[in-house]
This record gives structure tokens, sequence and C-alpha cells, in this order.
């Protein structure tokens, strides 16, 4: 049995959450890359065909909920675990992640099979849209195999500390999705042009590079947990219930942003398709400073239930604030960009001159929200370590549905889009004062009665 110390419990925090967090924040930087790389390839080929990806993101987002939601779940029951020495309980959330994996998979199987199309077409009556979103849709759903399994295969990775071979196995998915992208979508060599459905094809194909990878580095490298056929078909009721009780929270709060992005391609959709196009570049562009904290929060969650699990106040309490520093940094960074250079981005996407007009105020207004965003998701990475998403959720449902989409639609009755994008930092505000109540009762509850 291992019973040596974790370096969650005995090396220097800032070193620790440094090393724990650079490779996420480097292969979410790299994932950051693809979702713009592969949308500028997309662009090439038309605006209406960019608009049919930008439709088909609230249903893949919805898949990353659920991939990422259970991930986050067996991450903190297993940090736990092993935080407290209790080796059979961490091998056990291991093992059963793996199980509650392929079941999400075939819950997209059949939503590929039997729904993607349908999907596309409550968005927009253009027939070209439709076409194109329906077949890049059905492709990426029904295929999504490699992406369950690569995010459950990094989480145990990250669980354990193990985030340089996590980092491998994300980059090197999103690598080989930028490689094949221009190769399948243009036909390049020995390639068929295949548009939009190649850019779905090039995503597959990166993914299940990435799961794969990541089965390797664990089955090698992460002696801190033991896969086995045997545990994986012998699931436990309990552990399943202590997956979930974290889990949960963390999809629906996920699966709020699908809700969020379906609504807001409604009420942009009511103004012109170029507003919907415009709203897609912002979240492939946002992905460049939101993925990277993402990272670090990634980094930073099994480092606090760790010594939560060891009764270690000190080091929750250094780790806190230097994550906070951290996070608030980088979005500060994304503010700057989006205020000074929108124009240049939109460019990368082969960017009209009415999609220039409408989307270099919404890059600038809405990321006036970014640093307080930056405090919301330090802040709540101590609800997911601590088993209470529940917290997260609230928080998510407050700003995304309580408050921007309600905000978003009353602004376009002005008839004014600029309007509608002052919705973002409105959230994101009421997202601060929640994030804040809900931090230090749990804190005061937890870190400081230890």
């Amino acid at each position: 049995m291992n019973t040596k110390e974790n370096k969650m419990g005995v090396m220097p925090v800032k070193q620790l959450i440094v090393s724990m967090s650079l490779p996420m924040m480097v292969s979410m930087l790299v994932q950051a890359l693809y979702n713009v790389v592969d949308s500028v390839f997309v662009a090439k080929i038309s605006e209406d065909a960019l608009t049919a990806v930008t439709l088909a993101f609230p249903m893949q987002n919805l898949m990353i909920a659920l991939a990422s939601g259970t991930g986050v779940g067996v991450n903190a029951l297993l940090s736990r675990s092993l935080g407290e020495k209790k080796f059979e309980n961490s091998d056990a959330a291991a093992n059963t992640g793996l199980l509650l994996t392929f079941f999400n998979f075939l819950a997209f199987l059949l939503i590929g099979l039997f729904a993607a199309p349908a999907f596309i077409a409550t968005q927009t009556d253009n027939e070209v849209i439709r076409i194109y979103g329906g077949q890049y849709l059905t492709i990426i759903c029904c295929l999504s195999f490699g992406v369950f399994f690569q995010v459950m295969f990094e989480r145990l990775l990250q669980s354990t500390g193990k985030t340089f071979y996590s980092m491998i196995s994300q980059s090197t998915g999103a690598i080989i999705n930028i490689i094949f992208d221009p190769l399948f979508i243009f036909g390049i060599g020995p390639f068929p042009a295949l548009g939009v459905a190649g850019a779905a094809y090039a995503t597959i194909l990166g993914q299940l590079a990435g799961a794969s990878i990541g089965l390797f580095c664990n089955l090698k490298f992460n002696t801190d947990i033991h896969i086995s056929f045997k545990k994986i078909l012998a699931p436990k009721a309990r552990i399943i219930k202590e997956i979930y009780f974290v889990g949960v929270p963390s999809i629906l709060m996920m699966s709020i942003g699908s809700v969020m992005t379906y609504l807001m391609n409604l009420i942009l959709g009511s103004f012109s398709s170029t507003a919907t196009a415009v709203f897609g570049v912002y979240f492939k562009l946002q992905s460049f400073f939101f993925l990277p904290v993402f990272g670090l929060n990634n980094g930073l969650i099994p480092v606090l239930a760790y010594n939560y699990g060891a009764r270690n106040k000190d080091r929750i309490k250094e780790a806190l604030r230097f994550a906070l520093m951290l996070a608030v940094t980088i979005m500060v960074v994304g503010t700057i960009c989006f205020l000074t250079i929108p124009g240049l981005l939109l460019t990368l996407f082969n960017a009209s001159e009415d999609m220039v007009k409408i989307g270099t105020p919404a890059l600038r207004i809405i990321s006036l929200s970014f640093p307080v965003a930056g405090v919301c998701i330090a802040m709540g990475s101590i609800f997911q370590a601590f088993s209470r998403s529940f917290y997260s959720l609230i928080v998510s449902v407050g700003r995304q549905l309580v408050v921007l989409i309600p905000a978003a639609f009353l602004l376009a009755q002005t008839g004014v889009l600029s309007n509608v994008w002052w919705a973002f930092p409105i959230a994101e505000v009421a997202s601060l004062i929640l994030s804040t109540i809900f931090f230090k009762k749990l804190y005061k509850e937890t870190v400081s009665s230890m």
C-alpha cells in the first residue's frame, strides 16, 4: 500500500500551486488556441459556417459539462481520500468514474443519432446554417467517446498531482486537432475536402488521441491509483453517491452555460446571424484568458481538498490568497487586450465590415467584467474542494439565468444591439456579491474552525 506523503501536503504552497496549475494552464492555452484556430478555418468557408458551429456550441458545452462535472466529483473524492490515507476509496473513485464516463458517452450517442439536426433547427430558419450545423453536431455527438474519456483520464492525473501528464494529454489532442483541421476542411494532400464536417472529424481525432495518451499515462505513471476492469465493473452505490454529490451541482452549473448560450443565440439572432457569429467569436477569444484561470482552478482544487482532509489550515489560506492574485492578473491582461485591439482580433475570423462594426463594442464592453470573473472563479474553487458545489450552482444560476439572460432580453428591447452586451458586466457584479457571501460563510464553517 502506498503510504508515502503526497507532495500536496509538504511542498511549499506557492511552488505547489505553480507546479500543479502551470501544466494545466499551458494545456488550457493550447486548448484555447485550438478553439480560435478551429473557428478561423471554419470562418474561411463562410460566415454561415461560423454561425452554424456557434449554434452547435450549447450542445457541445453540455457534453463538456457532463464530462467535467463527473470528473470534478471523482477529483474531490479521490484527492480527499488520499489526504485521509483511505486508499481503497481513492481506487474505487477512479474505477467507478470510468464506468460512469462510458454511460455519459452512450447518452450523447443517442442525442447524436436522433436529436442533433432538430436542435440546430430550433435556433435558425437559414437552411444553409441548419445543414452545416446538423452535420457538425451529429458527428461530434455520435463519436464523443474520445472527449469523455480524455476528460476523465486527465482528471485522474490532476487528482493525484500528476498535472504534467494531464498537460501532455490535453495539449497533444489539441495540437492534432489544429493540424488536421485544414487538411480535413479544405482537402489538402490525400484528404477529401469535407468542409464543416471536416472540422468535426478533426476534433474527434484530437479527442481520441488525448484519451489514448491519458490512459497510457494513468497506467504507466499514476501509482496512487490502480485501474482494473474488475473494479470498473463492480461499482459501489456509496461511491457513486459521493461522486455525484459533488459532481451533479458541477454538471448543472456548467450546463447552465449551455442554456445561457442557447438563449443568447436566440436573442442575438433576432438582430442578425452576424450578431450570433460575433457572440461565437467572443467565446473563442475569451477562452485565451478564462481557460488558463480554469486551469489554475483545477490545480487549486486538489490542493485545497487534500489539505482539508489533512486539516492543514495555513496551507489552505496561503493557497487561496496566491490563486486569487494570479486569477485577477490574468483577467486584467484579457481586459487590456479586448479594450485596445478588438478590430485586430476580429480580423482573424475573416470578419466582414459589418462583423467588425458589431464586434468591436461587444468585445470592449464584455471585457470590463473579466477581473471580477477572475475573483469569482478563484473563490469558487473552495466550494468544489470542500464538497459544497451547490454554492457554485446557486452563483451560476444567479449570474447566467436570473441576471444575464433577463438583462440581455430587456436591453434588446431598446433595439440597439450594443446595449445587449452590457448584460455581461451587470451579471458579473451579481456573481461577485453571491460568491462573496457564500465564501465567507463556508470559510467560517470550515477553515476558521480548524
